[in-house]
């Protein structure tokens, strides 16, 4: 009994495709033999989907007006219907024969996989179980930054660097080890990185596919694509990849682009859906002229297209720009507001503020003075009956006699009272006679006698007149205390 389900997740892994049902009619169409289905679709898969684009036949020598139309239409509506973040796919067209060299315009639909994938799609040769061991082995082995012919180097650092663009780092190396450094500027990363790097930067993607075991390659990279002239017109007009079909994506770019004869040139763009327009192929060893011929041709015709990518695209940063000085003119003016609103509102509440603390001071004054003025009516009060009290205590004023003494007492306002006390009274009974005439506001004062002076105070308030030596009469005055 056939396992179908081991069949299919093998396709799958090798192929890079997740549509299950896909993959089940490409097996079942080839009767569920599993390499055969592997070799179809590596081969000639992309064909079929090839043939519903619009393809103009060019003359080699002079095109016609209505198919340069439709080549400036066509690479308008691929170059204006790629997405910033689109992630593109893969290309074919007719090979360049002998004479002039036409251009091809055809798009092909082709999985992602097929051009970032990690694994040679190498099954048809070896074996789908030993091309999966060694694809593994070498995966883990560039992961560990091993180089691809198996000798250890002890300075690569041991970064993550993706399987594509360490297969590209090895290629510039090897490539300008074996033809100098006057070459085109291969850039050290996968062809999508590099396709996605040209229509960043508004240019054909150059693509160079090195055989090193073709007899006309070594010429033609000396003589040719390392020149002078030619390398330095692709590198100032292009955005160059090269990749050897000896490596896993070199390999898989020369199955997509069906190259049939070596050396292999071809420019590309992104296009749409997942997919890559090529442009031009040239296959076979060409002069520097010629090579140059072909290039310029390719950059006249693209470039009307470029032109209006490059304006649509910095119209666009004028746009986001302009939205951006709006929305930061606009926040800065609502930030502006809103700090006058909040000024105003501080102002406000500062004003409320000062307004409620006068209006607090002003009651807390109000009713201290109504406290003052009652605690003044009530020490008034507590006086006066005070006085009455020390009036009544005194009793009636004797009568002159030897036993009475006559008793003088001097204010500091200058006023004068006098009065007789029986020489038995004490100098309390002064004091008493004193407060209840009421002449003083203040609460601590002395009698005091001049010649000699005495100071008739607390050690004296319990003695008579008569032993304080004041009897038959006295002279006192207040002296109020500080």
């Amino acid at each position: 009994m056939v396992d179908y389900s081991d069949k299919l997740a093998c396709f799958q892994a090798v192929t890079g495709l997740d549509d299950t049902d896909l993959c089940t009619e490409i097996l079942a169409a080839h009767g569920w033999d599993l390499e055969l289905a592997i070799s179809a679709f590596t081969g000639g898969g992309a064909s079929n989907s090839s043939d519903s684009i619009t393809n103009p036949n060019l003359s080699s020598s002079s095109p016609d007006n209505n198919n340069v139309v439709q080549r400036d239409t066509l690479i308008s509506d691929i170059w204006q219907g790629i997405p910033e973040t689109e992630a593109v796919a893969q290309p074919l067209t007719g090979g360049v024969g002998g004479g002039s060299p036409g251009v091809a315009w055809k798009i092909i639909t082709l999985p992602i996989s097929i051009i970032s994938g990690s694994l040679g799609l190498i099954s048809g040769a070896i074996g789908i179980g030993f091309w999966v061991a060694g694809g593994v082995i070498s995966h883990s082995l560039n992961m560990l930054g091993w180089r691809n012919n198996g000798e250890a180097s002890s300075s690569t650092p041991l970064v993550s660097v993706s399987p594509a663009a360490t297969e590209a780092l090895d290629f510039i190396a090897n490539f300008e080890r074996d033809f100098g450094n006057i070459r085109p500027n291969f850039v050290a990363e996968g062809f999508m990185d590099a396709l996605q790097r040209s229509r960043h930067e508004y240019k054909l993607l150059f693509v160079y596919l090195h055989s090193p075991d073709h007899p006309d390659t070594p010429l033609f990279c000396e003589r040719s694509l390392c020149s002078d002239m030619l390398s330095a017109f692709i590198n100032e007009n292009f955005v160059s990849w090269g990749g050897s079909i000896r490596a896993s994506e070199g390999f898989k770019m020369s199955n997509s682009l069906k190259a049939s004869r070596f050396p292999f040139c071809a420019v590309v763009m992104a296009a749409t859906n997942q997919r890559i327009a090529l442009l031009q192929q040239v296959e076979g060893p060409r002069t520097p002229e010629e090579m140059l011929t072909i290039l310029q041709r390719v950059i006249e015709e693209s470039a009307p297209v470029l032109v209006t990518a490059r304006i649509d695209a910095e119209e666009r940063r004028n746009n986001i720009r302009l939205r951006e000085e709006q929305d930061a003119a606009y926040r800065a003016a609502l930030e502006a507001d809103q700090a006058r609103e909040r000024q105003r509102q501080e102002e406000q509440e500062r004003l409320e503020n000062e307004a409620a603390e006068a209006q607090r001071k002003l009651k807390e004054e109000e009713e201290a003075r109504e406290r003052a003025a009652q605690e003044a009516a009530e020490k008034e009060a507590a006086l006066a009956r005070r006085r009455q009290e020390k009036a009544m205590s005194l009793g009636t004023e004797p009568e002159k006699g030897p036993t009475v003494t006559q008793v003088l007492v001097r204010f500091p306002t200058g006023e004068r009272q006098e009065r007789r006390f029986h020489s038995s009274a004490t100098i309390q009974t002064l004091y008493d006679y004193v407060d209840s005439l009421g002449y003083l506001n203040a609460e601590k004062y002395s009698l005091v006698s001049n010649f000699p002076r005495v100071v008739y105070g607390p050690d004296k308030i319990a003695l008579s007149l008569k032993e304080v030596r004041l009897h038959p009469q006295a002279s006192l005055f207040v002296e109020v205390e500080s």
